[in-house]
């Protein structure tokens, strides 16, 4: 069973910067492309961004491109560094896991974070 916990989250007034990490409890985590989502109030689960198994491929959302960072390690655990935080990126956080042989999807609870003006 794959467990994916989320921390990092929180509030951060605009323009600052907050770093949520991923810890995935699998037994190969070379196996999964990780991946982060969000979904805002009223709205529907989005994109951010996502890293391929070898950690050499990085894919953003326009809306974070330039500002965010997504990574991986080797203690199974990815990382979200989101830098000139804006109003509009408040939403919970959700991690997401690709297993590449089937391509089933897990998810984590999410965190929340919340940027003010």
């Amino acid at each position: 069973q794959v467990q994916l916990v989320e921390s990092g989250g929180g509030l951060v007034q605009a323009g600052g910067s907050l770093r949520l990490s991923c810890a995935a409890s699998v037994r190969t985590f070379t196996t999964y492309a990780m991946a982060w989502f969000r979904q805002a109030p009223g709205k529907e689960r989005e994109f951010v961004a996502r890293i391929t198994r070898s950690g050499g491929g990085t894919y953003y959302a326009d809306s974070v491109k330039g500002r965010f960072t997504i990574s991986r390690d080797n203690a199974n655990t990815v990382h979200l560094q989101m830098n000139s935080l804006k109003p509009e990126d408040t939403a919970v956080y959700y991690c997401n896991a690709q297993r590449a042989v089937d391509g089933i999807d897990y998810w984590g609870k999410g965190t929340l974070v919340t940027v003010s003006s």
